[in-house]
């Protein structure tokens, strides 16, 4: 048997690992080291794999089968863990028809698409298919079966292709992915299949009806296959022989129905319409040899209908003398169908172990973000509750000189002890020359974060003007998506954290605000004991009597209740910081289940839960401030009348130190977020700048092969051939013998007629537009910025970040787009993902007379 096997689709190494671990690793922060570690061995496994599978396939041995059944499954399993479209590996695969000429090249396309990748790594496992099949040999029962198994496995990948390429190939794909040639190969497949048991059937000497239905369904099936084969969007592609032995088969089919039917006559001495048969058969099998121009196609099954019908004729002209019946007019035997597309498995290796099982599936992962970010909002919320109380507080205390006013000794020449305590831990911090460090550091970190952003546009600005550019140039034939399309996503983030680093610069400009309204009274406090001393008046000559009184005490009681307060809401912040809430089995078993995952109701539900507790606990702290606050009050006034101490010069000074304590710490701690804040923001935006290098090299990979598909196209403009008309005994000979067992099959020119040139697919962005959205963090900046910005599920931020700070720094990063970690190594520089795309740039020098800085 000389079966057809289907060509292989050529591939380009190309490298996944890198920018594989990438996106894992932006996404997938809160994995441990060791899975990290686990995950990354995995890459590079899957990296080495694909390198041998798809070249593996050259070999034509069933070798290479496993091998890409495996590639196949992991990239299958891989697809529903990570947000594919943010994997910039620009894949390409050449035709597999097309021979290219002498001006170099073939047709080819390049998408940087998992699902891409799997639709030409599929059409060469079916290709392969064919070709270990056809290579079966036909006196070897367990060939015969594998070679069937595999021609049906065969039709059933290339029937899944005609869905799955439409709707993962943008745009216009290679004519090998064409609906219309997907088909055509299903259909060569199975008619292939329906052949190995008609002489599976012949071999194993089954009844000769059984034979003759067998052959029937075979010669029904190469029918279509031509059909499918002839019509003009495809007729072209083909090798030149294709079509001549699918005819030819198709006839030689027919023979051989008739030629077992007329054994089945003659069973039935029904010698007549053996005869008629039998000289159908024989006109048959010449047919089939004149169309696929081989006199040798079947010739032992027309040696032996051409003898039967000799010995036939022989015995009805001497013994029966019956009358010889048009063949037209006979029924046909029947057919049997043993040949049927196999679907696809779940998995097309039987051993197949994921290995990539560290990682759950991204609805699991996004769920779990989402999660994550509802909590943190929820906690930031209440500690930013317990803060503002706290900073009122401090601040009615320091207008009142509390506890400065009871604290005066008799002698009034020495420093009040809560006083000395706060100067005290003023000077342990650094002092004034600690925040002086802090502030003048944050505009070298503002223009690094501002530059790599400025990079990142600028890649994307370069990519469009060449791609609008070229678009100018080539007009329609210029067909790939555009820029402006592919990265609105891309565009829409960057606008975000370039709104993220304007709040930033507001909150930086509070904090310097806030530092020159308390500078000289932080640098009292920076300075020694005796020396600070010098700096404060001297207390009145009541003071000491004042201090003692029975108001005093009533003071210091409520001052010590406030203490205890402020213990209790650290603790309780404490608490807030490290709830932690593990869904991901929740999560995992509700996606089982349903196919997905209510995460706002899991979520809510479980947060409420843990949560709760401590939220009653900050409702009943603000509420005792409340009391607390009224009463410190009434002690004071009373206090005051009663001591007649005046708010002069002392304590005024005392006031204004107790207040430039409050300040220094709280800007301390702000500061100290605020550096965290900037470099945490420049490793993320360091990803996403690394994210767009790979989408720009992706692009410009594909941009030179479309080029160079263009500039071939051109050069090779010579007079197309005129494609021949097929033989009308080129159609089914079914035609001929209506009622023989055989379907009609129209002419050529009405099977092109009946046919539609393939509908393109609808070219789709890579990135979903439901993760445009992007609530930003609540705080400094007056809330989030409004209902267009909700939905997005963004991940979890790196270990080591503050997570809950409030005014003013954004430490709550459940609002930034996808991003990741990059080692420090990288800061500064902006790291393409391919090390020969473009140089590593510095930024620019950071810049402290930047004029947002004056």
């Amino acid at each position: 048997m000389e079966l057809l096997t289907v060509p292989l689709k050529k591939p380009t190494e190309v490298d996944i690992a890198k920018p594989l671990k990438t996106l894992i690793q932006s996404n997938y922060r809160n994995l441990e080291a060791d899975k990290l570690n686990a995950i990354n061995e995995a890459v590079s496994e899957l990296n080495l794999l694909r390198n041998a599978a798809v070249w593996k396939v050259f070999d034509r041995q069933e070798a290479g089968l496993e091998i890409n059944y495996r590639y196949h499954d992991q990239l299958r399993a891989l697809e529903a863990k990570i947000p594919v479209q943010e994997l910039q590996v620009p894949f390409k695969w050449k035709d597999a028809f097309d021979k290219g000429t002498i001006f170099g090249g073939r047709m080819s396309l390049t998408l940087t698409s998992i699902g891409y990748e799997r639709t030409c790594v599929l059409f060469n496992i079916a290709a392969l298919q064919s070709c270990v099949a056809s290579a079966q040999s036909p006196d070897n029962d367990e060939g015969l079966k594998l070679a069937a198994k595999l021609f049906q496995q065969s039709a059933g990948i290339f029937t899944f292709l005609k869905t799955f390429a439409s709707a993962t190939v943008q745009g216009e794909p290679t004519p090998d992915l064409t609906q219309d040639s997907l088909a055509a190969l299903a259909n060569l497949m199975l008619a292939q299949a329906q052949e190995i048991f008609v002489f599976k059937a012949i071999k194993d000497n089954m009844k000769d009806l059984v034979v003759a239905k067998l052959c029937a369904q075979c010669e029904e099936l190469y029918s279509e296959t031509l059909r499918s084969l002839q019509r003009d969007a495809v007729r072209t592609l083909w090798e030149k022989e294709w079509i001549p032995q699918v005819a030819g088969r198709q006839a030689a089919m027919h023979a051989l129905t008739m030629y077992y039917h007329s054994a089945v006559a003659k069973a039935n001495k029904a010698f007549g319409e053996e005869i008629s048969r039998l000289q159908k058969a024989v006109e048959l099998f010449k047919t089939a040899q004149s169309r696929a121009s081989k006199p040798t196609l079947f010739q032992e099954y027309a040696s032996r209908a051409q003898k039967a019908l000799a010995d036939a004729k022989k015995d009805n002209d001497f013994i029966y003398n019956e009358i010889i019946p048009d063949v037209g007019t006979l029924s046909g035997p029947g057919k049997a169908p043993l040949a049927k597309v196999i679907p696809m498995p779940a998995n097309l290796s039987e051993g197949f172990t994921d290995i990539f099982s560290q990682l759950v599936p991204v609805a699991v992962n996004q769920a779990q973000a989402a999660c994550e970010g509802r909590k943190t909002e929820i906690v930031n919320g209440e500690i930013v509750r317990l803060r503002e109380a706290t900073t009122a507080m401090n601040g009615l205390l320091s207008s009142l000189n509390l506890p400065a006013i009871i604290e005066v000794t008799a002698s009034g020449a020495s420093l009040p002890p809560s006083l000395q305590e706060k100067a005290s831990a003023v000077r342990e911090k650094g002092g004034i020359e600690h925040l002086k460090g802090f502030i003048e550091r944050l505009p070298e970190l503002f223009t690094r974060n501002k530059e790599i952003l400025d990079e990142a546009f600028r890649m994307m600005d370069e990519e469009r003007d060449s791609d609008n550019q070229l678009r100018a140039q080539f007009k329609d034939r210029w067909t790939r998506t555009p820029s402006d399309k592919l990265a609105a996503t891309f565009r829409a983030n960057g606008e975000k954290y370039r709104i993220i680093i304007d709040n930033a610069t507001a909150a930086d400009k509070q904090i310097r605000e806030k530092f020159a309204a308390h500078r000289r009274g932080i640098e009292l406090l920076s300075m020694a004991a005796d020396q600070l001393a010098k700096e404060i008046p001297s207390a009145g000559s009541n003071a000491n009597q004042a201090s003692n009184s029975s108001y005093a005490q009533k003071l210091r009681e409520l001052l010590e209740a406030v203490e205890t307060m402020k213990v209790e809401r650290e603790c309780i912040e404490s608490e807030l910081k490290t709830l932690t809430i593990d869904l991901k089995e929740r999560f995992q078993t509700a996606l089982a289940k349903e196919g997905v995952i209510n995460e706002a109701a899991i979520s809510l539900s479980e947060i409420g839960k843990v949560i709760g507790p401590l939220q009653e606990q900050v409702g009943e702290s603000l509420a005792r401030q409340e009391t607390l606050v009224r009463d410190i009050r009434s002690a004071h006034e009373a206090f005051t009348a009663e001591s007649g101490v005046s708010t002069d010069q002392r304590d005024r000074t005392l006031s204004e130190l107790a207040a430039a304590y409050d300040v220094f710490t709280e800007l301390h701690g702000y500061l100290q977020e605020g550096e965290t804040f900037y470099n945490g923001l420049t490793e993320i935006l360091l990803v996403f700048q690394s994210k767009i290098s790979d989408f720009c090299f992706a692009r410009k990979t594909e941009k030179e092969e479309l080029m160079k598909d263009l500039t071939h196209e051109s050069s090779r403009q010579v007079p197309a051939a005129v494609t021949p008309v097929i033989p009308t005994h080129h159609t089914s000979t079914t035609a001929s013998a209506p009622g023989a067992g055989g379907s009609s099959a129209p002419p050529a020119a009405a099977a092109a007629a009946a046919s539609s040139p393939p509908q393109a697919p609808i070219a789709a962005s890579p990135y979903p537009q439901q993760i445009a959205g992007m609530p930003m963090p609540t705080g400094a900046y007056g809330g989030t910025m409004g209902a267009g910005f909700t939905g997005y599920v963004p991940p979890p931020m790196p270990a080591g970040f503050n997570p809950y700070g409030t005014l003013p720094y954004p430490t709550s990063y459940t609002g930034f787009p996808p991003g990741g970690m990059m080692p420090p190594a990288y800061y500064g520089t902006y790291p393409g993902a391919y090390g020969h795309q473009q140089q590593q740039q510095q930024p620019g020098a950071p810049h402290p007379n930047n004029p947002g800085w004056q």
